[in-house]
């Protein structure tokens, strides 16, 4: 008698099936730049969203306030037609153009704090206990920021749809907002992809910013994001990614986060992986710096597929004879956290490349 194969098997099958036929080395195209160009093509078509390039970002800056060596300010721009979007902008004091660092916040399942989990909030003391509290879990109670800013970076931390000023969203609506989008022939990971590309050329055009040295940053959900403008976007020089980069095959395994929706559809681009695998579409930014941190304890990033993805990045960065501008470590003893001595490396990585 044949048994009827469960929805176990066919996941098994889908995933047996990925072969990744656009990825760099196994693509038929063999000149990289002429790659890359495809490559991104295909990312940008399976975003679905539109690009924006004719949005005017029309700034308003509000809630000036002098810190220790950098100046804070609230910016509200239009990252699409859709809606106004507000995060915080940190100056250091001297004469610019600066350096600048586009600051991704991370998910958390902690929404009522977007830029301010990191930057510390100036403007909202109703808000100052949750993100001094985020700080201390993720951050080894530092705002990186403020640190960033301090050492001499212009930063620009926005909103995600659903956190700070644009939420908070509750957890279990995210499957409903990614649905509804779908609904509507949009998704909620290429908003964010898309707001992330306008966010990066917002802060290069900067009269205050070097727009030859704009670097992105971030940590979980921000690490991705991180990684992925760096992709999609030519205004981003070098990228810093803390804990988010794995094989797809080594993630979608029984108890990741990945396979329960809610969280995952803001990374979740519909049909990508029958293409580019994540570390391939990473590897769209080479030869660019590129820094990739992940912690040895870290439950949400199986160590298998943290050791494949790194090793796919270092091939093509090798083939790019580019090996020197990649950084990739795993850190012990560290679990999902963005902890000082990571951060200080990181910090000390920007001086190097920028």
């Amino acid at each position: 008698m044949t048994s009827v194969p469960g929805p176990s098997d066919l996941h098994r099958a889908l995933k047996d099936d990925l072969r990744f036929p656009l990825a760099w080395g196994t693509s038929p195209v063999r000149d990289f730049r002429a790659w890359r160009r495809a490559a991104r093509a295909k990312v940008e078509e399976l975003l679905v969203v539109p690009r924006e390039d004719g949005t005017p970002y029309a700034p308003e800056f509000t809630g000036r306030s002098e810190a220790d060596g950098f100046t804070r300010e609230l910016v509200t721009v239009s990252l699409t037609r859709y809606a106004r979007v507000r995060g915080a902008l940190l100056t250091p004091r001297g004469t610019g153009p600066f350096p600048a660092v586009l600051l991704l916040h991370d998910h958390g399942s902690r929404f009522d704090i977007g830029k301010e989990k990191a930057v510390r909030p100036w403007y909202d003391d109703t808000r100052l206990a949750s993100a001094l509290e985020w700080a201390g879990r993720c951050f080894g109670g530092r705002f990186v920021g403020d640190e960033l800013a301090r050492r001499g970076h212009v930063v620009l931390c926005l909103d995600a749809l659903g956190w700070g000023d644009r939420g908070p969203l509750a957890y279990e609506q995210q499957q409903a907002l990614a649905s509804n989008l779908f609904h509507l022939g949009s998704s909620l990971a290429g908003l964010l992809a898309r707001e992330d590309q306008r966010a990066a050329a917002f802060l290069a055009g900067l009269d205050r910013v070097d727009a030859r040295r704009v670097a992105a940053v971030g940590f979980s959900m921000g690490g991705y994001r991180a990684w992925q403008v760096a992709a999609l976007s030519d205004d981003i020089a070098a990228a810093a990614s803390v804990c988010w980069m794995t094989g797809l095959k080594e993630m979608m395994v029984p108890g990741n986060n990945a396979l329960r929706g809610q969280s995952a559809f803001h990374m979740l681009h519909p049909g990508l992986a029958r293409h580019l695998d994540l570390p391939d579409v990473a590897s769209i930014a080479a030869p660019r710096p590129m820094l990739f941190f992940h912690g040895g304890r870290d439950a949400l990033f199986p160590a298998d597929g943290v050791r494949a993805a790194y090793d796919r990045l270092r091939a093509v960065w090798r083939s790019c004879h580019a090996e020197e501008r990649l950084r990739l470590r795993v850190w012990p003893g560290a679990g999902h956290v963005f902890d000082t001595a990571m951060q200080d490396e990181v910090y000390a990585w920007l001086d190097s490349v920028l």
